[in-house]
């Protein structure tokens, strides 16, 4: 018999499992932070194909793309083309990332309602992938979050290199909060801690997740956002339901990467996800058969398997 035949795991908490949430919002990252760092060309049609697949799997947040310049991210210099050939689903938010004003311009003229932001925890990050100090990175986003909420979009605010920079080793919990805190504080809606190159351990997670209630940031307000480079995403993810987190990012397949931090690969796996909180019987509303044909498509059109363990059981 194979895996696919025996479905989904049995729902189990036994007597001494710690008080986990009911519901996780899955934020479904594919097609912007799982493609962004794809070399070879991806077709609109294929990145649209794959929406249109992630939206029949009952995904309810999809990052869709990114408005940033051609010349940062070639992979996503097809943003508008996206954009206008999306079919939304009633229901289901289409984030789209942007830059600076020039991208929230561009933002607004596609009709968007919810926009992401990407800060850095760190200096060297910071500089890397904004040409900005830590400082100064705040100054830009500062006049983008309130234009957004002028025109009544959701921002989310991504903040990277939370559990360690491969330039400056790791990060205080009291400059990660620091940070986490500027950015809601000019306005964000929620702040997604992102283990950037995939270092982070439980034992760091809960730290740092106790740091913010420690600033009275409640778990409403944040997400995680894990990388699975030493195998650590899911334990990470479980350790962070535990102290009340309910929004968790995730790729389809376990696809992305960061183009400006090279021993980042891929994010945690949304099938991985899916297989974990339906053994927990926590609720999240994704086909995983669906989930994991998608995938499984992808990986045909990139040319390479799934790093995902249950999209490699299930497709057997």
């Amino acid at each position: 018999m194979g895996v696919r035949a025996l479905g989904l795991p049995e729902a189990t908490r036994s007597p001494n499992t710690p008080e986990l949430p009911e519901r996780v919002t899955i934020w479904e990252v594919g097609p912007r932070d799982g493609l962004q760092n794809e070399s070879g060309v991806i077709p609109s049609a294929v990145k649209l194909e794959f929406l249109n697949r992630l939206n029949a799997a009952g995904l309810p947040v999809i990052e869709t793309t990114s408005f940033v310049h051609p010349d940062w991210v070639p992979q996503l210099a097809d943003a508008g083309e996206v954009l206008n050939g999306l079919s939304p689903k009633p229901g289901v938010r289409y984030p789209v990332l942007v830059p600076n004003q020039r991208g929230l311009d561009r933002a607004r003229e596609a009709a968007v309602s919810d926009i992401a932001i990407f800060a850095s925890a760190t200096e060297s990050f910071a500089q890397r992938n904004l040409n900005r100090s830590f400082e100064e990175q705040f100054e830009m986003f500062r006049p983008v979050v309130r234009g957004a909420a002028s025109s009544g979009m959701r921002v989310r605010g991504y903040l990277s290199m939370v559990f360690g920079d491969p330039w400056q080793g790791a990060v205080p919990v009291d400059q990660v909060v620091d940070a986490g805190k500027r950015l809601l504080g000019m306005g964000c809606d929620q702040l997604s801690l992102g283990d950037t190159i995939g270092v982070a351990t439980p034992g760091q997670v809960e730290s740092v997740l106790r740091g913010f209630q420690e600033a009275d940031i409640t778990p409403d307000r944040l997400a995680v956002h894990f990388h699975d480079t030493y195998g650590q995403a899911l334990a990470n993810t479980y350790a962070a339901l535990r102290l009340g987190i309910s929004t968790v990012d995730s790729s389809a397949g376990g696809l992305g990467g960061c183009p400006y931090a090279g021993s980042a690969t891929g994010n945690l796996a949304t099938e991985d996800l899916v297989w974990m909180l339906s053994g927990l019987g926590i609720e999240h509303g994704v086909d995983l058969e669906l989930l994991v044909d998608t995938s499984t498509w992808m990986a045909e059109q990139l040319g390479k398997p799934s790093p995902s363990p249950v999209v490699k059981a299930m497709a057997r």
